[in-house]
């Protein structure tokens, strides 16, 4: 028996009263799977999650469609034909309708006006994201955003129809894949046309404000990710509250703290560039007291810039007759090191440095790097006594 669809004749209904048709025990899934003769409970499908909520005392973990049943999969067992009270989670399904039906808009625009498909859709509980064949420039994604909020404001009907076959095949719609039997078109007048199985909302105007937040290169095209309605004014109230706390601790406008963070990184790289110059300095010192022909050699920082430990050890290993060596970090968190030798082959020699301390690195056979966790005086003791 197909189950009534009640969600599609009037999509903010949030509750029904329905009979229980079956219920059988799902071993794999580890739930009940319930057939109801009508459902508000709109299953998964067409890259939207299933509604959630309950049945009676049991709680709809599930909902799938197959063989136009819908199957309600909950906690607990129902008994077959009995009357069961229905509630879906609506602020969930709402914000799901407000999101896909944002998504048509946006998508319906890009079609518009660049030609690209969407390719991929995703709405994921935070977040919605978009894949479409093509590429787009930050000033036209602003466009688009700005026309789908133009959309919105205008408060269009979202028209659903069920066309003949013949009907079907002299309308213009958007749809990702071939469609057999009855298809579902959901029109926002002068924006989109689609086939689509999700609720959606009544009006655009419920949509709320539409915000593209990222783009990013995905597939040779573009992956957009979006917020609407409710999740655009929490991403908004997150984004605001880390501004506002890093204006705080910049004591800067809130319109300021980009050019505060500026200056900051400004600052932070001179100083690092002077550390640098200051380690070199200190490093060619070691270098310049560092006795000829010294059998291994040994140096141990808290800190100290890859490269300038480098040049180091590619200077100092002339000096060594064995292993001249720098090694960073603390006893507790371990130390990031760099060995270098013209007489030891070192390949060799830190596959068992690494077996015995607990280290991971590598190279070739004159310089090799790589971190190890193990004290200062157990490293000194190792090398020093090879």
């Amino acid at each position: 028996m197909e189950t009534t669809k009640l969600y599609y004749k009037d999509s903010h209904q949030d509750s029904c009263l329905a009979t229980v048709m079956s219920c059988e025990w799902n071993e794999k899934k580890n739930c009940y799977e319930v057939i109801l003769d009508q459902t508000v409970f709109f299953p998964e499908g067409g890259g939207q999650y299933a509604d959630t909520g309950i049945l009676g005392n049991a709680k709809v973990l599930d909902v799938q469609e197959k063989n136009e049943q819908i199957i309600h999969y909950t906690d607990k067992p129902l008994e077959p034909e009995t009357e069961v009270d229905g509630h879906i989670n609506y602020p969930e399904r709402f914000s799901k309708m407000q999101q896909h039906t944002g998504e048509h808009i946006v998508s319906g625009i890009v079609h518009r006006t660049f030609g690209y498909d969407n390719v991929g859709f995703h709405l994921g509980q935070e977040l919605v994201t978009m894949d479409f064949n093509g590429t787009f420039t930050e000033e036209e994604l602003q466009n688009v955003e700005l026309e789908a909020n133009e959309a919105v404001v205008k408060n269009l009907p979202i028209l659903v129809t069920y066309p003949s076959r013949e009907e079907l095949e002299q309308l213009e719609y958007r749809s990702k894949k071939e469609l057999t039997g009855q298809v579902r078109i959901v029109e926002i007048p002068g924006y989109d046309v689609c086939a689509c199985c999700a609720p959606h909302v009544k009006l655009t105007g419920e949509v709320g404000i539409i915000r593209l937040i990222d783009a990013i290169k995905y597939k040779g095209g573009t992956r957009v990710t979006m917020v609407c309605g409710f999740r655009a004014l929490k991403d908004y109230r997150m984004k605001e509250s880390n501004i506002r706390e890093i204006s705080r601790m910049l004591s800067a406008k809130p319109e300021e703290s980009a050019q505060a963070v500026k200056r900051l990184q400004d600052e932070a790289k001179s100083w690092k560039e002077k550390l640098i110059q200051a380690q070199s300095r200190a490093m060619e010192q070691i270098l310049e007291n560092l006795p000829e022909h010294v059998e291994n050699y040994l140096v141990f920082e808290k800190d100290v810039d890859k490269n300038v430990a480098r040049r180091f050890v590619d200077e100092g290993k002339s000096k060594c007759q064995g292993i001249c060596s720098i090694f960073w970090g603390n006893d507790e968190d371990g130390y990031r090191y760099i060995l270098g030798s013209e007489s030891v082959d070192l390949k060799a020699f830190s596959k068992t440095f690494h077996e015995t301390l607990g280290g991971k690195g590598g190279g070739k056979g004159e310089m090799v790097q790589g971190t190890v966790n193990a004290s200062e005086e157990t490293i000194r003791n190792y090398i020093e006594n090879k």
